[in-house]
């Protein structure tokens, strides 16, 4: 998409997203507006450039608008895996150019409560080991040992839940949101992460005990209107406030939201008893929609890219003729995030 296109996509989306968001507060939907700039400070021969969009599969708590991009000088392209719900902006610098782009999404979210419905395929891909979350040895072990006697598949995910609230940590030292090398945390018995770990480790074990179960990358689009300052934006400008969540299939109530790292991030910094019990009650089964998704993937390929698949997607990422480029070094990547709720 060249310059012209873009200018022209945001204008016809611009329209859309007043019209949707007149016709969705009373049901309690919200457009959000997220512009992500990326901007490589040390380039090197060919730049190439990623950026997590907006999540493409059909949910009861998103929905997609539009992804869009802006890339001066390169060529861009939207890859899709439908499987993942995943969308990446591939962008493709020559040298001498500036490497620059820009990606939006527009989206609108409504708080979740689960009920969505899967196929038998989408389940057993939900049930599979990867590289991080394998399904076999001392996380199968963990997964036995935590839901022995419960009966039902609720029993288990609530059984699993309650074990990483008690047994887990947040670690602010812990580099971007983690890495989610769950059999490191279990063998290692070094129980401290970020969201990426501790919901990876619930999705980990999940699938070990036969339940279906996917992690949820995204990033915090606006404050908390439940009071938890820890649980949400405190700008527009959201550059760090990525955040991974999870699900869980249970039979009954279909995909069902849950967030143990939260409560473990509310127990960390806003440890009033109130405020925690509040949180771990309402994080087995909900979520609070100030936050949009980008998708399911684990183990994912940048597109054209001659380095290693990344863990997961949800931090924009970058590569030149001397190799990958650390997306959370503020020396040699800049990039900014903003968020905007659309009246």
């Amino acid at each position: 998409m060249n310059r012209r296109d873009f200018v022209r996509a945001g204008v016809a989306l611009s329209g859309a997203g007043r019209l949707f968001a007149q016709e969705s507060q009373m049901d309690g939907w919200r457009t959000f507006e997220v512009t992500t700039r990326v901007e490589v400070l040390k380039p090197a021969g060919t730049t190439r450039v990623w950026v997590p969009a907006a999540l493409t599969a059909s949910t009861l708590y998103q929905r997609t608008i539009a992804n869009t991009f802006q890339c001066d000088g390169g060529a861009a392209k939207i890859v899709e895996s439908s499987a993942d719900g995943l969308a990446i902006v591939a962008a493709e610098f020559p040298a001498g150019v500036k490497p620059v782009l820009t990606a939006v999404s527009r989206v609108a979210t409504k708080d979740a409560h689960g009920g969505g419905r899967a196929s038998a395929e989408e389940l057993r891909y939900f049930l599979r080991a990867t590289k991080y979350l394998p399904t076999d040895g001392i996380v199968k072990e963990t997964a036995a040992a935590i839901t022995e006697g419960a009966e039902t598949d609720s029993d288990k995910a609530r059984a699993i839940y309650e074990w990483i609230v008690e047994n887990t940590h947040r670690d602010p030292q812990t580099r971007g949101c983690g890495l989610g090398d769950i059999r490191f945390m279990l063998e290692s018995e070094d129980l401290g992460g970020k969201c990426a770990d501790l919901n990876g480790l619930f999705v980990g074990l999940a699938r070990a005990a036969g339940i279906p179960a996917r992690d949820v990358y995204g990033i915090r689009t606006a404050k908390s209107e439940l009071g938890y300052k820890s649980l949400g934006a405190s700008s527009e400008v959201v550059t760090k406030a990525q955040h991974c969540r999870a699900e869980v299939y249970l039979g009954e109530h279909g995909w069902t939201p849950v967030d143990p790292a939260d409560v473990r991030k509310v127990m960390l910094e806003e440890p009033d008893d109130e405020m925690v019990r509040k949180a771990r009650t309402r994080l087995f089964g909900s979520w609070e929609m100030n936050w949009m998704a980008y998708n399911f993937a684990h183990d994912v390929a940048l597109p054209g890219s001659s380095g290693r698949a990344v863990p997961f997607l949800m931090y924009p990422q970058a590569e030149t003729a001397e190799g990958r480029v650390d997306s959370l070094d503020a020396d040699a990547f800049r990039y900014e995030i903003t968020s905007r709720l659309l009246e």
